[in-house]
């Protein structure tokens, strides 16, 4: 905690002012360094080494699932068991709890693209939810520079629909004016390649219709923090290539990308830092062909 209290305080420290040709103070701006994670281990921590302005830091954040009805085998919602408590005037099952993330803290900056691997069940999708807000911490925290925006979220697409009533309605939930959707409506349908199908509702639409389109929507516009979970999963090589080419271009943009792939190719080829989650807790965070190259030996 005492490092990210220090690290909070160079970044939101006042810089030298300098007198402007109207009289008034200026605040000097600040030279952009390079993002460039070292490679950590568990026992190691990313936020000893501030590489220029932070988006998001994640505070010894623990996250914890309730789960009704699963304590035993004794208690598991059958009809049998169910009558049974009713005669004996037994309460529901005991409750148990599910450790998804279990205390992790690091710190992504402007141009970052962080890749997230591990095994299934190892926390990757739920440490993406509570950083896009949408999961209460247990304890700890997480701070963010901007508004995260999770696939799939901001672009929730409606099966009853047209593709283009979709895209209109995905362009205006994630703020964007009258204007702006009409500059960017062709370029959505273009990189999606749903083509004619953006006259029928999304019902007609193969599940992988679907992802294309929520990613061509949620990426037309820059965000300060993009939360990507699976999305490249689905499509063809030369989508890919183009979703990839398009993570590229948001870096560039000075946001923030998170990326959950089991591609590790994607990982490899989009990202310029990954971490590793293992049982909730990271174990590995840094340079991607390191961190890869330890994650495929493990």
């Amino acid at each position: 905690m005492a490092e990210l209290t220090e690290e909070l305080s160079l970044v939101k420290a006042e810089e030298p002012a300098v007198a402007g040709t109207d009289g008034k103070a200026k605040a000097q701006p600040k030279p952009a360094a390079p993002s460039a994670a070292q490679p950590k281990t568990a026992a190691t921590s990313p936020l000893d080494v501030p590489t220029g302005t932070p988006t998001v830091i994640v505070d010894d954040l623990h996250i914890i699932y309730r789960v009704y009805g699963a304590a035993s085998d004794a208690e598991k919602g059958n009809a049998v068991n169910a009558l049974t408590r009713i005669l004996r005037r037994q309460g529901r099952p005991q409750m148990k709890e599910v450790h998804a993330v279990k205390g992790v803290s690091f710190v992504a900056y402007h141009g970052d693209a962080i890749g997230i691997v591990g095994r299934n069940g190892s926390g990757k999708s739920t440490l993406l939810r509570a950083i896009a807000g949408l999961l209460p911490p247990h304890a700890g925290a997480v701070y963010t520079d901007g508004q995260p925006s999770l696939l799939g979220v901001n672009a929730a697409l409606m099966r009853e629909l047209t593709g283009e009533r979709n895209i209109v309605l995905g362009c205006y939930a994630m703020g964007m004016t009258p204007a702006e959707v009409k500059d960017k409506y062709q370029e959505i349908v273009d990189f999606s390649g749903i083509d004619e199908f953006v006259q029928l509702p999304m019902s007609t639409y193969s599940s992988g219709m679907g992802a294309r389109l929520r990613f061509a929507i949620s990426s037309a516009k820059t965000h300060d923090v993009l939360l990507i979970d699976e999305a490249l999963a689905t499509g063809d090589r030369e989508f890919r290539k183009k979703s990839e080419q398009r993570i590229r271009k948001i870096r560039e943009e000075a946001g923030t990308v998170f990326l959950v792939a089991h591609d590790l190719r994607v990982i490899e080829e989009t990202c310029n830092r990954v971490i590793w989650l293992h049982k909730g807790k990271i174990k590995m965070d840094g340079d991607p062909k390191e961190v890869l190259a330890a994650y495929n030996k493990g």
